[in-house]
């Protein structure tokens, strides 16, 4: 959790408090009043946007707009910042007024669909298979409500099999608990304090990423390099060079951990999919240990190449390929981040053959031992690899702390709401 304020301070615990009518959570000075029950009809009234093609955005145009693909996409619960514009004539759109909130018309699946987002600026054009729900009550408020405790409600209100589609008439039969608008103010605001820090959180990140990208980038084209003395030109080698393979496979079932490596990273395997991929017996898989390098053939060209740096050891699949590093002549610490370069991915693109599938190449090892590389010396190597760690490093622990705000997030709209 984050650091208190004086704002969540004076937030009251009611627990077993949902049968009286009032949330888990509740700011203190509104004391054990219940929440009024009404359905969504009695307190506002509804409209339906208008089409807005694809090629009717325009970059350049003069009105915002929101298209209802862009709810899934790009858009939470509260719409300050809009991603698109148009130039459609103006008399043919239809325009938001702030506060209002908007919710999908139809969509691929019911839990989908039950996506709520309020427009915080008036003169923004909403995009047709749009509801709209105009309210005098808070509608930042509203769409925290419906997109944490009412989002299985909405959902089963939805109709159809391939397509689901979502009726006015049927949102207005929702049932709401509402407290007087000068607690939904509260919540509201309360709320959108904590995801203006989520999405600060989300900038800080991406501005480390883009730091990494480029200071990898740079570094290993050798446009800017660090100034010693003794750091000498930089080595043509051979990737074969710095590869040793290694083809040791597990003698029984389930001897280590399953681990699945991905352009992402390395993952153990029953964490990072929702099912059981591997085989029921993985006897005979190819056993992974620190500081080597593992890579899928198929989907080496899309990035899926890592060193474990994380697992002691583990099993991967039998069509894998691990190696180990000839460490007289680099390290793993180097290698993990000079074999995800741009110009490496390029090159195992270059050494891999299309297959069946679009997504599958086949690797041609010749090829991929014969990439030519330029390498620095062992003491250079080590100071690149200090330098982009520490920028790793502070990517983790951003991460940590968003991973942190978001599960607060999560706790609050489950608790603040009844």
């Amino acid at each position: 959790m984050t650091e208190m304020t004086e704002e969540n301070k004076s937030i009251g615990n009611f627990p077993n408090s949902g049968d009286l009518g009032i949330p888990k959570l509740r700011f203190t000075e509104f004391g054990i009043e219940k929440w009024a029950t009404k359905r969504l009809g009695e307190i506002a009234t509804f409209t339906k946007g208008k089409g807005i093609s694809k090629s009717d955005i325009d970059e350049n145009g003069e009105t915002e707009c929101i298209r209802y693909g862009e709810l899934y996409t790009f858009y939470e619960e509260v719409i300050s910042e809009i991603k698109s514009k148009t130039n459609t004539n103006i008399s043919s759109l239809i325009l938001s007024e702030a506060n209002d909130v908007i919710i999908p018309a139809s969509g691929e699946t019911q839990i989908d669909i039950a996506t709520a987002s309020c427009v915080v600026k008036s003169g923004v054009a909403l995009g047709g298979d749009l509801n709209i729900i105009k309210t005098k009550n808070n509608g930042v408020f509203l769409s925290y409500y419906l997109n944490s405790k009412k989002k299985l409600d909405i959902a089963k209100l939805s109709q159809g099999i391939s397509v689901v589609h979502l009726y006015s008439s049927q949102l207005a039969l929702l049932n709401l608990k509402l407290p007087e608008l000068e607690e939904q103010d509260k919540i509201a605001k309360f709320l959108s304090l904590l995801n203006s820090r989520i999405q600060t959180q989300k900038k800080i990140i991406e501005k480390l990423e883009t730091l990494m990208i480029d200071s990898r980038e740079n570094l290993f084209s050798q446009k800017i390099r660090f100034k010693d003395d003794d750091f000498s030109n930089w080595e043509h080698k051979k990737l074969g060079d710095i590869l040793i393979e290694s083809n040791e496979k597990s003698t029984k079932n389930n001897q280590y951990r399953v681990i699945s490596s991905t352009a992402k990273g390395l993952f153990y395997q029953d964490e990072y999919f929702t099912r059981d991929i591997a085989s029921q017996d993985n006897t005979g898989y190819k056993v992974l240990k620190k500081e080597q390098l593992v890579f899928s053939p198929q989907n080496l060209w899309l990035g899926n190449i890592n060193v474990n740096t994380s697992f002691e050891i583990g099993l991967v699949s039998p069509s894998y390929k691990i190696f180990d590093f000839n460490t007289s002549l680099t390290s793993y610490s180097f290698c993990n981040f000079f074999l995800k370069t741009s110009i490496m991915l390029f090159e195992y693109a270059q050494s891999s053959i299309q297959g069946a599938s679009v997504v599958r190449r086949n690797l041609d090892l010749n090829m991929f031992f014969n990439i030519k590389i330029l390498l620095p010396s062992i003491n250079e190597q080590t100071k690149i690899a200090n330098f982009l760690s520490c920028i790793q490093e502070k990517i983790e622990i951003e991460k940590q702390i968003l991973e942190k705000l978001e599960f607060q997030k999560k706790f609050l709209l489950a608790n603040l709401f009844v």
